[in-house]
């Protein structure tokens, strides 16, 4: 089924801007079989993990984090793109392969020592991964786990997260090698 989830995955030729491949999930999230495999591969791989709360990233990981973390019983915090967030915040640089960026939590949405599993759709240059487990760590979170549903492995992401954090697992269900 990872397989056909995989097939559903389109890739949209100079997108957002050229020379970009854009790998566009939609198609995935619009089948249920698929998109409900898919959920049901994070939440089996997660519950070994015992997290405490879920946080997904803005805005393609709320996607796949919101049924997780109803699937595990547990709450979801949100990572949002500053200024999106209407409450006091915590704000980490969040740099990507398009832009800088920064990344911000609400300053209650994780507590201190609870067990974080942060989940996200795409693995690419691995700096929106790190930024957001930076972000979970600097609000004294302690990352579980890391999953993201697609990988882009010929941009050695998962090489660049283990290497700025390796104490987290990371989970990828989906690899395009170019």
């Amino acid at each position: 089924m990872i397989t056909k989830a995989k097939e559903k995955i389109c890739e949209v030729k100079d997108f957002p801007k050229p020379g970009i491949g854009f790998k566009d999930i939609t198609p995935l999230v619009q089948d249920a079989a698929c998109f409900n495999h898919v959920i049901d591969k994070i939440v089996s791989w997660s519950k070994e993990k015992k997290p405490e709360v879920v946080a997904g990233i803005e805005s393609r990981g709320f996607l796949f984090a919101a049924p997780v973390a109803h699937k595990l019983g547990l709450g979801l915090s949100i990572i949002r793109k500053k200024g999106k967030l209407p409450r006091q915040t915590v704000c980490v640089r969040a740099p990507n392969e398009y832009a800088l960026e920064y990344f911000e939590m609400h300053i209650d949405s994780i507590r201190t020592s609870q067990k974080v599993l942060i989940v996200d759709d795409l693995i690419a240059t691995g700096s929106s991964s790190i930024s957001a487990i930076d972000l979970v760590k600097k609000l004294d979170g302690e990352v579980v786990g890391f999953v993201a549903v697609v990988e882009l492995c010929f941009l050695k992401g998962v090489e660049c997260i283990k290497k700025a954090h390796p104490d987290v697992e990371i989970l990828s269900l989906i690899q395009f090698e170019k």
